[in-house]
């Protein structure tokens, strides 16, 4: 999907929403445990209930690779389950991967080729070589850690003059046109979008931590909108967790609906020809 593609399903949609495919084998509902693929159809009835409401999906790859072989089966199903029946819909890989060129050229081969993911995040401590393997696949993006929402990023992130965020930011973007590099920049620190929008002011950003992690929504939006939208937030816990009945689906759909009525009035405020 390229990005005029992208900025058409957030025009349709009116929304901007990214929804987090965290699939924890031990918080989803009792009686899924019984199916044959539990973590499948989890997901499965959670983006049948939500894909109305959604620009983009994005399974966490700890929690498939944390149950093994059946748990990266249960990924592989959740991305083709999407390409086959809402084809519009974004798919992020939330890999973080990044390594020396031969090896992120199998990472590459793995998300692009194989499980035909839209994007892949990817971490940029190894620098460009680890990076460029994962560009050029027509269509396809890298979604770069820029500025994180945890902790733990007050480490390395804000080291130096200036800081090392903003360092990474303006250097790749000479390795990547915005048509195939995003970044991602946590809504817990959501006033400083309006710095990192200013370094990469036609670039996508991928957005965690509105929801349960505290960012604001409206915050988010009033600083880091740009002229065709270019944000994705992203939501986990706050829909897919929502409920732990056999009711999980609709209380899922209900939150994503809440949340896509919320940013087509942001939408509606901010950019007035959406």
């Amino acid at each position: 999907m390229n990005r005029e593609q992208l900025f058409e399903q957030i025009k349709k949609k009116n929304s901007f929403l990214c929804v987090g495919l965290d699939t924890d084998i031990d918080k989803i509902p009792e009686f899924l445990k019984a199916k044959d693929d539990p973590l499948f159809e989890f997901n499965k009835q959670i983006i049948d209930a939500t894909a109305k409401f959604t620009i983009a999906y994005k399974p966490n790859l700890a929690f498939y690779e944390s149950v093994g072989a059946k748990g990266l089966l249960a990924l592989e199903k959740t991305a083709s389950y999407i390409r086959s029946n809402y084809p519009d819909i974004f798919i992020i890989a939330d890999a973080k991967r990044g390594d020396i060129g031969n090896t992120s050229k199998m990472y590459a081969k793995a998300f692009f080729e194989n499980m035909d993911f839209d994007a892949v995040t990817v971490a940029p401590y190894m620098g460009e070589d680890s990076v460029t393997p994962f560009l050029g696949y027509k269509d396809k993006w890298v979604i770069l850690l820029g500025l994180t929402s945890n902790i733990g990023a007050d480490d390395f992130q804000f080291v130096g003059t200036p800081p090392l965020y903003s360092q990474v930011i303006k250097k790749a973007q000479f390795w990547a046109s915005p048509d195939e590099l995003m970044f991602v920049a946590g809504a817990t620190r959501a006033t400083m979008l309006k710095e990192i929008r200013t370094l990469a002011p036609d670039n996508f950003i991928l957005v965690p931590g509105v929801g349960a992690q505290g960012g604001s929504l409206a915050e988010v939006a009033r600083y880091g909108m740009n002229a065709t939208c270019g944000l994705l937030v992203n939501l986990s816990r706050a829909i897919i967790y929502a409920d732990s009945t056999e009711n999980f689906a609709e209380v899922a759909m209900i939150k994503a609906q809440e949340t896509q009525k919320e940013m087509q009035q942001l939408l509606e405020d901010l950019l007035p020809k959406v």
